[in-house]
This record gives C-alpha cells, sequence and structure tokens, in this order.
C-alpha cells in the first residue's frame, strides 16, 4: 500500500453504498484493549512503548495475516501524512501528534485498522458503510479473538478488560453510527435528539468523535457505558434508537419540501455553485455547503453528483489531504486557494 494512494480515493466505509447510508454515513465498532505483562502507557518509558509496539505489531502481522494489513509506524511519518490518516479516521489526533513509538495497522478498503500504543496498548476498529453495526461487530468479534491467540490480554474476572481510562473498562468497546442530520439542525430540532439519547446513556459527538464539532452536520451516536453490559447489550441499544432518529430526520425534510420548497432549495443550489466557481473557500465553509448538497441529493433536488462523490469531498478536502496533494506544508489561505481549486476540478465535469 501507497501513501501517495491516499491524496486519489476515500476509503470503502465512504462509498454511500451500506442500508440507510442517505442519511448513515458509517457504523464503527472500537475495542480497546491492553496487553498483560505490560505497564499502561501513562506509566511507559521509552523502552516499553518500543517493546509494547513489537509485541503488537508481530501479532497484528502474524494473527492477522489473512486481513493484508500494512503496519507503518507513525514516529517515521511526517506530519503530513499523519494529519491524512486522522482525516480518514485511521488514528485519532492524539496518536498522530504524541511521541514515543508507536503505529498503525490497516488494509486497503481502510475498514480495520488497529491503532498500537494510542491510549491503551490496541484500539482495534472495523467500519462499514451505512447502518451495519452488527455486521461489524461480526467482523470485529473474529478479529480480537484471532488478536488474543497471539497476546495475553489484560482482563480482571470481576470487571472485565482492564484499559487506562476507568470509563472504557469492562467490553472496552465503544459503538458509534455517524449520522447526518441538517433538517434536524436547520430546524433547530437536533437538541431534542441530544436529550433522547443521553436518556438512555448514549453520548452525541462531532465528525471526529470525542472533543470535536459537529461539521458538515454530521454526528456521532456512541455508548458511554461499557462496564456490566454485554457487548449485544451496547450493540442493541444503538440500534433500537438510530432508526427513530432516522424516521424523525427524514420526517423534518419532507416537510420542509412541503412548506419551505424554494427556501430550501435556494439553499441547495446556492451551496452547489459556491463549491463550483468559489476561488478561496475554508474548511468550514466547504463543510456546510456539502451538507446541503448532500441533502439535495437525497432529496432528488440535485442529480449530478453522487453521494459517494460528496462523501469522498468531506475527506479530500481536508487540510491534510491537501497538503499531501500538494506535496508542501500549506498556510491557512493558501489551503483554502487549494481547497477551492481542488474542489472545482473534482466537479468540473458535471453540467
Amino acid at each position: 500500500m501507497q501513501l501517495t494512494d491516499f491524496a486519489k480515493k476515500a476509503g470503502e466505509w465512504l462509498s454511500g453504498t451500506g442500508p440507510e447510508s442517505d442519511l448513515v454515513i458509517s457504523s464503527r465498532i472500537r475495542l480497546a484493549r491492553n496487553l498483560a505483562e505490560q505497564p499502561f502507557l501513562s506509566r511507559a518509558g521509552a523502552q516499553k512503548l518500543t517493546a509494547i509496539s513489537e509485541e503488537a505489531r508481530l501479532a497484528i502481522q502474524e494473527g492477522l495475516r489473512d486481513q493484508k494489513l500494512t503496519y507503518f509506524n507513525l514516529k517515521s511519518l511526517n506530519n503530513i501524512d499523519r494529519c491524512v490518516m486522522y482525516e480518514r479516521h485511521l488514528i485519532s489526533r492524539d496518536h498522530a501528534f504524541a511521541k514515543g513509538d508507536r503505529g498503525v495497522a490497516f488494509n486497503v478498503a481502510e475498514d480495520i485498522a488497529i491503532m498500537v500504543n494510542e491510549e491503551d496498548h490496541l484500539r482495534l476498529q472495523v467500519l462499514r458503510s451505512g447502518l451495519q453495526l452488527r455486521e461489524t461487530w461480526g467482523v470485529m468479534d473474529k478479529l480480537d479473538a484471532k488478536l488474543e491467540e497471539k497476546l495475553q490480554y489484560a482482563f480482571d474476572e470481576k470487571y472485565g478488560f482492564l484499559t487506562v481510562c476507568p470509563t472504557n473498562v469492562g467490553t472496552g468497546l465503544r459503538a458509534s453510527v455517524m449520522l447526518h442530520l441538517p433538517a434536524l439542525v436547520m430546524t433547530r430540532q437536533i437538541e431534542k435528539v441530544f436529550q433522547a439519547v443521553a436518556k438512555i446513556n448514549l453520548a452525541v459527538r462531532g465528525l471526529y468523535g470525542e472533543g470535536t464539532q459537529a461539521l458538515g452536520d454530521f454526528y456521532q451516536i456512541s455508548n458511554q457505558t461499557t462496564l456490566g453490559r454485554s457487548e449485544q447489550e451496547t450493540i442493541d441499544n444503538i440500534s433500537a434508537v438510530i432508526p427513530q432518529i432516522i424516521d424523525y430526520e427524514r420526517t423534518v425534510r419532507e416537510k420542509l419540501l412541503e412548506t419551505k420548497r424554494e427556501v430550501l432549495e435556494d439553499k441547495i443550489w446556492r451551496a452547489f455553485g459556491v463549491l463550483r466557481t468559489a476561488r478561496i473557500i475554508s474548511s468550514k465553509e466547504t463543510m456546510e455547503a456539502l451538507s446541503l448538497v448532500r441533502m439535495g441529493i437525497n432529496l432528488g433536488i440535485i442529480g449530478q453528483v453522487t453521494i459517494k462523490m460528496v462523501n469522498e469531498l468531506f475527506v479530500l478536502s481536508q487540510p491534510g489531504h491537501l497538503q499531501k496533494m500538494e506535496s508542501v506544508e500549506l498556510e491557512p489561505v493558501e489551503r483554502d486557494i487549494a481547497r477551492a481549486r481542488f474542489i472545482r476540478s473534482f466537479l468540473q465535469h458535471i453540467a
């Protein structure tokens, strides 16, 4: 796998082909695991970090050989490549810019990724397009079992899997669904969703998870509880509420079409026009415009662009990707100019 390919295409999970993919971008399962014979990273020195990284790398390459994962030592990569990996949801921001030996392994489709020495020794991740939480867990369960044949996990009979952060102790599982909810945001009804999911111990986060903003009207709905609840119970809990949110968004969209069609169409076409003609455009403005265009596609207002194209633009127009294309670090204004140029080129063949 070549890192140069990052500037040309997005991961399979952004294909827009999964169930309910008009509103559900992706389903993700993440597991936190630590090695029984090694200290937590918060207490590990440089030599221990190297030892943990090497032990994990060998286990991944031997135990998951059939997945054809490529392992990258993040310490040896430049800032742009690490930023690109973060933008593609392969690693976290903290993992991208931490110190010491650490790595990531992922496949060509980018729907399987394993972070080594992030907050925990291992962070396993499986992504799928659309609403496929149960299918995603099925893949993850097998990956985890294969790795456990090669590694001894830190596990307690009473508390379950032991993790650096107490909020992950137990199953170590974070299940999340990324939703596109522009109509609920537009009508200021998104707060009702926040309040409803909070009552059943679910969290709402932004595009890149904990501590990030909901750029482009994207929201991740995930579990908060990992202790005292099985993996299946966690997945069932989220799976029960997501269809209700989907129905709510679709109902509001239909209402907007009935009562404010001209206003809605104007917003969508203006956003499309900006993307096609702008000479300077920020990341925030791009995300907002793409969000409207994406809704326009799903409502049948715009027919020249596909969901896959918009999903890819969400990622490829991010700062790291732009700098990867230009092969140089860019100042903020330079990135805004490069972003506008890239988007115009991407959309130039659309009538």
